[in-house]
């Protein structure tokens, strides 16, 4: 959520700055700016809602400079106006920020009784109050920013600039990801390296806690401690950076559709030679335990992975979401392995949770989707996912891609143990190795699928039902409807439908079972005939054996090719996001950037 891009530059910049919020778009936001120091003056524009309102402004009312800051911001403090938006200035100040400034009362309290003047609900204007506070009391700008971020409590990324100094930006990351780009007699910041891609392929990352004093020449960094430390750069490949819809109306339906290809590139990445390939380091054999950690549509990837690490490696498996994982105490051993699952690798409260199982457990493991997060940097060991990057903000080829790397880790948890032979594995692999051409099956029912959604698309409440592993994805499923149609969802272990959500089921409510033809299919039949019975629509979702068994008296019925049972739910994902994508566009919401909902979380 929220994006951050600072430039100074050799030529004007508002359009460098429009362009890089452009590319965080992905994230989320509500309003943007942009400030500028031209001449020493410092000046900013602002704007509510999506960004072409700040450009047409800007053909307005044009912000000259070649130095400047911008923000697309996802409200947290005040409401979506142009007051709250950011830039936020106090006379020299100007800030943007990421994150939530926690103590922002206290500090505000403060300032106002030293007669300093607020004019928004945000916590972000107290971070450049502060400054200005300390600046006022005769600190340097650098000074009065480094007096700043020690009174700050929270998680943030903050990036200054300062009236009367084109030649200068302070950029901070306290639990917040923030990036520095460097050019030739140019320098740039960044929430992520995507946002500086256009400008430059040379990129350092800031450390927990870190900061820095940025100039034309270069950058000096500190760590939370003020003393000078040397971060390494690295090189960005600016392919993996590239955000085009390719064609497509949307970038989710882009997504959707590249699901067979990336998945045959993981499994190429980590299956070699008939078996797997993954990193040195990974031995299951005295694990006794694993603990899965995410949030979202990622902690439901664990919880598929969860039936997987118990039926196929026999190691116990537990699943938290992340914000509530450090708070219930959990009891964790050195015999006992963490599993971190995000996207992002930023997920503000999976990190969190990351840091907490640190040092308590054998290993940290991570899987993510940026193999330079602060995730993936702080873990003992990170399994990139190799998604490519995602942009629309209900993940898809994420999802599919964090299954299939879980699947691979149970595999090899499973030959650790020696639950599964040499021949064994061949055969899962075969199974995994299938599954692109089935996916590519699966995704030849859109239009089929888009037919039932305009009919979907009228209800107001929906419910996902599903049993084993199948469970997950009914939960999966009913999360990604409500993300991007609005409409209320819930999913449901089928078994669980005569304890309370079978008081739902009318005529008005469509039910939507995931019922491959395995060992529990006859269970989630019987569970089916029981709303049907009860007038509830049906749409059953199965292969061709499990619609001509079951099938009759549906409302509707989507056929998906057999696939082997352990790793069916990667493939039943996919109907799961296509009704989610076309009722959304049967209702004609905002596909790629739902409200109120932004792709990387960032905050708790």
């Amino acid at each position: 959520m929220c994006g951050i891009i600072g430039v100074l530059g050799l030529n004007e910049v508002a359009p460098l700055l429009v362009e890089g919020l452009k590319r965080l778009e992905y994230r989320g936001y509500d309003s943007a700016g942009i400030a500028t120091v031209n001449r020493g003056k410092l000046d900013r524009r602002r704007a509510v809602g999506k960004l072409v309102n700040l450009s047409d402004m800007l053909v307005h009312h044009p912000l000259a400079g070649k130095s400047g800051i911008g923000h697309t911001r996802w409200a947290t403090h005040g409401a979506a106006t142009e007051t709250n938006a950011h830039p936020h200035t106090s006379g020299p100040v100007a800030v943007v920020h990421n994150g939530i400034i926690e103590n922002f009362r206290e500090l505000r309290a403060e300032l106002t009784a030293a007669g300093l003047r607020f004019e928004s609900e945000t916590d972000t204007e107290t971070v450049a109050l502060l400054a200005r506070f300390f600046m006022d009391k005769g600190m340097s700008p650098v000074d009065a920013a480094g007096a700043t971020l020690k009174r700050l409590h929270g998680a943030f990324a903050l990036c200054f600039l300062f009236e009367g100094e084109d030649d200068l930006m302070i950029a901070a990351r306290r639990g917040s990801p923030l990036a520095i780009g460097h050019g030739m007699g140019e320098m740039f910041i960044g929430s992520d390296a995507i946002a500086l891609a256009p400008m430059t392929d040379r990129i350092t990352y800031l450390d927990e806690g870190d900061w820095a004093v940025v100039t034309r020449k270069g950058a000096q960094i500190f760590d939370a401690h003020d003393r000078p430390i040397g971060r390494n750069e690295t090189r960005i490949q600016i392919g993996e950076t590239r955000i085009e819809k390719a064609g497509y109306k949307h970038f989710m339906a882009k997504e959707i559709a590249e699901q067979p290809v990336v998945i045959a590139d993981a499994l190429k990445h980590y299956v070699k030679d008939s078996g797997l390939n993954l990193p040195a380091g990974i031995d299951f054999a005295k694990v006794d335990r694993i603990s899965m950690v995410a949030c979202g549509t990622a902690s439901y990837a664990c919880h598929v992975a969860k039936y997987w690490f118990e039926q196929i490696a026999g190691i116990a498996a537990e699943v938290d979401v992340a914000s509530e994982f450090r708070y219930r105490d959990p009891v964790l051993s050195r015999t006992s392995w963490a599993v971190f699952v995000s996207q992002s690798g930023e997920t503000a409260d999976t990190l969190a949770a990351l840091r907490y199982a640190s040092g308590k457990v054998a290993k940290v493991l991570s899987v993510v989707n940026v193999p330079t997060s602060s995730i993936a940097r702080e873990s003992d060991l990170a399994l990139p996912i190799l998604a490519g990057v995602e942009v629309g903000v209900a993940s898809t080829k994420a999802f599919t891609c964090q299954l299939t790397v879980l699947a691979l880790l149970a595999l090899k948890a499973g030959v650790d143990r020696g639950r599964i032979s040499a021949s064994n594995l061949g055969q899962h692999l075969g199974d995994l190795a299938s599954l692109p051409g089935l996916m590519n099956h699966a995704l030849g029912l859109s239009g089929d699928i888009a037919a039932i959604a305009e009919e979907l698309a009228q209800a107001r409440d929906v419910l996902f039902l599903g049993r084993g592993a199948m469970y997950p994805i009914a939960l999966e499923g009913a999360l990604k409807l409500k993300e991007i149609s609005y409409i209320h969802a819930e999913g449901y272990a089928s078994g669980e439908l005569k304890h309370g959500p079978i008081a739902l089921i009318d005529k008005d409510v469509p039910v939507i079972v995931m019922a491959p033809r395995d060992a529990l299919f006859e269970k989630t039949v019987s569970n089916m005939q029981e709303v049907m019975a009860r007038h509830g629509k049906v749409l059953l979702i199965s292969d061709a054996q499990g619609v001509k068994e079951a099938g009759m008296g549906t409302w509707r019925t989507l056929t998906l090719p057999e696939v082997p049972t352990p790793f069916a739910p990667i493939l039943y994902s996919i109907p799961a996001q296509l009704l989610a994508y076309h009722t959304a566009i049967a209702k004609g919401t905002d596909v790629d950037q739902p409200r109120n909902l932004a792709k990387s979380v960032t905050v708790e």
